[in-house]
């Protein structure tokens, strides 16, 4: 359950969102007082409500296959993908927007000082080249001359035949200024409509083809791995790495079967699988988890809590679902592997989440006396933990926990939060390996980080 804070910080931050959607999709690309804006605003609302309440209410229903809170997660969580591409597409928009408004405004103020009347001069006018005035006998009193022409009249100017020009009729004034808001109106709708519509397209686009990417098989990783402790005869040793399985309401036993089945087509010597194996108790989705059984290893399987599975009441059980299928759970310490007549010890810890219920890793408990001259593996759900490792003189770390980002621009957040977020580095002298993960959490979309399988294969060093 999320506290209220969090819950009234994901409302808040909802609104705000959709207030900025409302104003690029709806108030710019309808007029006022329209059926469509009606519609379109009653749309933004559900979906500023829908949002945050994906991420509220599903966590009440039972994830597992068929249960009532998958009708909600499928819809929410994929108008969250949407939204973030809504979002940064209409960011991007915004400088060419402004560009092409502030052109418009520009080009409407010069068309207005184009067609503004000339003022008034003040003096008489002058009269035309060359002619005289004519005095006009007894037109005036007493026989006074009269100087033929233009006089003005007695309520402003005269006109050529002398009369006053009339007063602006208001009504036309009006009627233009109607007409270039009419103007001014057409060509924002225009630009709103344009701006919606490729805001939109791309957003789909984008989330479409991120769905048959995150819904679509895992890719298959190879990576080759030297360490300086691997001999000639531990040199070989396949190991695959499964992390980020995430069953819930979205993935349940058909993404575990297809796992399965790509893990034991690869032929590995053994499979690690480091962590937020479900996104629920065991109670709730041990059955989707049960196909793991199917596993086929030369040295076995091995699972290590990850943060997810401390969400939940009940890590224990999760611990005693993975023996009954069949895979050993690294409760902080360690397995020794032989090869060929070579040793490996294979270390496991609890995640770093696990230290807010009294559990958590102990990596000094899973190391103690061995045999320092033998390599070793650590499976550790969060690759910050490679520090510890490091520490530890520890030759190879195998996480999970970042998803590779999973929706790019989140890849380039995830790459700062971490020493690494995907594929292989190194920490110090420890060499870490991160894969993406088999799953997805909250929108089943992947952007740039597909999911994958990873199988590593240790190497010696060149002698």
């Amino acid at each position: 359950m999320l506290g209220f804070g969090v819950t009234a910080l994901m409302l808040v931050g909802s609104g705000a969102l959709h207030y900025y959607l409302w104003i690029r999709l709806v108030r710019d690309t309808t007029r006022p007082s329209t059926r469509a804006r009606r519609l379109g605003t009653w749309g933004v609302v559900f979906s500023a409500l829908l949002a945050p309440g994906t991420r509220i209410v599903t966590p009440l229903f039972d994830p597992a296959d068929g249960g009532a809170g998958r009708w909600l997660a499928w819809p929410g969580y994929t108008w969250i993908g949407v939204l973030l591409y809504l979002l940064l597409t209409l960011s991007v928009l915004e400088v060419p927007r402004t560009i092409a408004v502030r052109a418009w405004q520009r080009a409407g103020r010069q068309a207005e000082q184009a067609s503004a009347p000339e003022p008034e001069s003040a003096a008489e006018p002058e009269s035309a080249p060359g002619r005289q005035p004519v005095l006009v006998a007894g037109a005036g009193a007493a026989g006074t001359p009269e100087v033929s022409g233009a006089p003005a009249g007695p309520t402003g100017p005269a006109v050529g035949n002398g009369s006053p020009a009339p007063a602006p009729d208001p009504r036309q004034a009006t009627a233009a200024a109607g007409a270039e808001g009419d103007r001014l109106l057409g060509r924002r709708l225009v630009l709103g409509r344009a701006v919606g519509a490729l805001a939109g397209a791309t957003a789909l686009g984008t989330v479409g083809h991120g769905m048959s990417v995150a819904l679509g098989d895992p890719m298959v990783k190879r990576v080759p791995v030297t360490l300086s402790k691997v001999n000639a005869r531990l040199a070989g040793l396949r190991i695959a790495v499964v992390s980020d399985i995430h069953l819930g309401p979205l993935l349940g036993r058909s993404h575990t079967e297809r796992i399965v089945r790509m893990v034991n087509e690869l032929e590995a010597d053994l499979v690690a699988i480091v962590g937020d194996l479900a996104d629920g108790t065991a109670a709730q989705l041990g059955p989707a988890a049960r196909p793991l059984r199917g596993l086929e290893t030369r040295y076995g399987s091995f699972f290590v809590t990850g943060n997810h599975e401390y969400l939940y009441d009940g890590v224990e059980d999760w611990l005693d679902e993975m023996r009954a299928v069949g895979v050993r759970p690294l409760v902080n310490e360690r397995v020794e592997i032989r090869h060929d007549g070579a040793f490996l010890d294979l270390a496991g810890v609890e995640d770093l989440a696990g230290e807010e219920s009294g559990r958590g890793p102990d990596l000094a408990r899973a190391l103690a006396g061995r045999d320092t001259g033998r390599p070793v593996v650590l499976l550790a759900h969060q690759p910050v933990f490679a520090q510890e490792a490091a520490r530890h003189g520890v030759d190879l770390q195998l996480s999970g926990h970042t998803h590779g980002g999973q929706m790019f621009p989140l890849t380039a957040v995830t790459a700062l939060s971490n020493p690494v977020s995907s594929g292989l580095g190194r920490v110090d002298d420890t060499t870490l390996y991160v894969t993406n993960g088999a799953g997805f959490f909250g929108p089943p979309v992947r952007v740039g980080a597909p999911a994958d399988i990873s199988v590593l294969e240790l190497r010696a060093p060149v002698r």
